[in-house]
């Protein structure tokens, strides 16, 4: 029970892979979002803070203002291999913005200050499906503040460097004790003792079939992540006036949530407790050495009182490099690519720990994970239709991290194909008014989780993932 029920806070995962490819937010710029969020190589004024520090300095304006906000719309499935059950999930829509002011302080030298939601997204499984042991609803939101300096060295090579404040706060759910988890028992225990069949009363049978379709017992966490600090550094080369090379670097972060909440929620708590009360008297009729098999407690199986504490946890989030170069063919046309690589072999474990420890210490967590690095390919076309009006297109390719046996629906992750496009118009020489739209579609994927049912028997929940996501952003900015 103490290993099915430790899984549980394995959920605070998504805050660590919303810097790679499942949570993450291309939603910086609604200028780049159209070009497929490139941005290494390309000198973009004061949005130039988030893609490539060293860009900032070439501002042709004093003052630099940019802001916007994108909606997120998602859409996740799962099916069995048999194809005997699927479930769409219920994703909620999520509005990252970002806010830049850039400021020119001398012909090479500039500085700024950012505010951008690189992570955040919204999906709710629902609380009785079959995958609700794993996650029922997770909400995310991180957000950066970056102070950023600029110098440009040569007329043609700047470098630029920004430090970054992270923070952020998740709220999710699971189920302790999920859809057929107390039918499940039983059959493991009558096929391990084949004569404790008989000794069920049909009363606890009929219960436990209330809840071969109900989540019996549900925690929720929440918490808030404290500041923690990181670097953005960046370095820019005009080769000529056609081509130019980028290269910036976003450090590590360790997140650390301090004093999460805890809450637990039952389907019918009197009934349930009722239940476990004979469920237990029947377990303690087995030999000792059968119940240490199976991973029994000598209490018997129990709900942990995760509620009566609070939760902290800490996790690396990964580095990210991204070198890009940007061709300018004609006055009209600029096109650029890139290729960022995404750290996460950096992330090889998990650690919880529950407050108080002397009562709650004993289901603390160091889980293991098998995480990869990964890439991150762009392309993308801006082309000067008018003096007024630009149009922008874009396409990315995005890895993902996550090795098939650690397929979890949290975080639905998989290679995922983007396709954007933009325009920007000015109606006056100050002014600029943009819009883009991102479609990202995933490859689906098979996979599984690792977990450990409620008779210690290993019981991985696998299956058929596919997603898809629809990203339309608005954005304005002014200069003078």
């Amino acid at each position: 029970m103490k290993k099915m029920i430790t899984w549980v806070c394995l959920s605070m995962l998504p805050m660590t892979y919303a810097a790679a490819e499942g949570y993450q937010v291309n939603a910086q710029s609604t200028k780049q979002a159209g070009m497929a969020h490139v941005g290494a190589a390309m000198k973009l004024g004061a949005e130039s803070m988030h893609f490539n520090p060293a860009g900032l300095v070439f501002m042709d304006k004093d003052i630099h203002l940019s802001a916007g906000v994108a909606g997120v719309f998602t859409n996740a499935s799962y099916e069995t291999a048999d194809k005997t059950y699927s479930f769409d999930a219920d994703s909620k829509a999520s509005t990252p913005l970002y806010l830049y002011a850039g400021f020119k302080i001398y012909d090479n030298l500039a500085a700024g200050v950012s505010l951008t939601t690189p992570f955040g997204n919204g999906i709710r499984w629902g609380d009785n499906w079959k995958g609700a042991h794993l996650i029922q609803e997770i909400n995310l939101k991180a957000f950066n503040i970056q102070p950023t300096v600029s110098w440009k060295i040569l007329d043609n090579l700047s470098i630029g460097a920004g430090l970054m404040m992270e923070f952020g706060n998740i709220s999710l759910s699971r189920a302790l004790i999920g859809p057929g988890a107390m039918s499940g028992l039983a059959d493991g225990l009558i096929a391990q003792n084949p004569a404790l069949g008989a000794l069920i009363p049909e009363s606890v049978k009929e219960t436990m079939a209330k809840y071969d379709d109900v989540s019996a017992a549900s925690v929720a966490l929440k918490g808030n992540s404290d500041i923690r600090f990181g670097f953005n550094v960046g370095a820019m080369y005009d080769i000529n006036e056609k081509w130019t090379v980028g290269v910036s670097y976003r450090s590590k972060v360790t997140a650390k949530v301090k004093e999460g909440e805890i809450a637990l929620a039952y389907a019918n708590e009197t009934e349930f407790n009722n239940l476990l009360t004979q469920v237990n008297g029947l377990i303690n009729m087995l030999p000792p050495a059968m119940k240490e098999q199976l991973g029994l407690p000598e209490g018997g199986i129990q709900v942990p009182p995760l509620n009566r504490g609070t939760l902290s946890a800490e996790l690396r989030l990964s580095d990210n490099w991204s070198v890009g170069v940007t061709y300018r063919p004609t006055v009209r046309w600029t096109v650029s690519g890139e290729v960022q690589f995404v750290g996460w072999g950096a992330y090889d474990v998990l650690n919880i720990y529950f407050s108080p420890s002397d009562e709650l210490g004993q289901y603390d967590i160091h889980a293991p994970k098998q995480y990869k690095n990964s890439r991150i390919y762009r392309l993308g076309g801006q082309f000067a239709a008018t003096d007024r009006l630009d149009l922008r297109m874009g396409v990315y390719y995005d890895e993902s991290p996550v090795e098939d046996n650690y397929l979890n629906p949290e975080t639905p992750s998989m290679d995922k194909l983007g396709i954007t496009a933009g325009f920007s118009f000015r109606p006056d020489a100050a002014w600029s008014v943009d819009f883009a739209f991102s479609y990202i579609t995933g490859f689906g994927r098979d996979g599984s989780y690792p977990y450990t049912n409620l008779v210690g028997q290993e019981d991985p929940f696998g299956g058929h993932y596919k997603a898809y996501a629809l990203m339309p952003s608005v954005g304005v900015s002014y200069a003078f």
